[in-house]
């Protein structure tokens, strides 16, 4: 494994998540939905005591899928597979964490389909940046 090229991609997807998710969450009309369940979500102000433990966790997180890519989560080079990568990865985020919210969480299909596309295309993202920064290290013959 690269180290340096796996934390740089761990920092500059995790960049790249921020950017998005302020971008589909801020600027769509997923922001009003949220207001929409005062008593599940946090007000700005709540979110904004809350950032450095959500900043810390998701560069976690990141880190922990660009070394999953690295180990071999590569179904291509590059683009092509850091975009599998993060497409597979979103498809798991939309399974496991917004589809499940729907079932335990009163909430509306609405938000529910939202969310399910923000973070698709959010995690996506992260994989295609994942694959675009991290090169395998290089192998030196004797």
């Amino acid at each position: 494994m690269n180290y340096p090229r796996l934390i740089g991609a761990a920092f500059v997807a995790t960049l790249a998540y921020f950017i998005c998710g302020f971008l589909v969450f801020a600027v769509t009309p997923l922001a009003d939905e949220f207001r929409r369940y005062p008593a599940l979500y946090r007000p700005m102000e709540g979110i904004q005591s809350h950032m450095p433990a959500g900043l810390a966790a998701t560069l976690i997180a990141i880190l922990v899928l660009a070394v999953l890519y690295a180990a071999g989560g590569r179904t291509g080079s590059g683009a092509v597979g850091g975009l599998r990568f993060g497409m597979l990865i979103g498809v798991f985020v939309v399974c496991g964490f917004v589809l499940h919210n729907y079932a335990n969480l009163n909430i509306g299909l609405r938000i529910t389909l939202l969310q399910a596309v923000a973070f698709f295309i959010e995690w996506t993202i992260v994989g295609l940046v994942i694959g675009l920064v991290y090169r395998p290290a290089k192998v030196t013959r004797d």
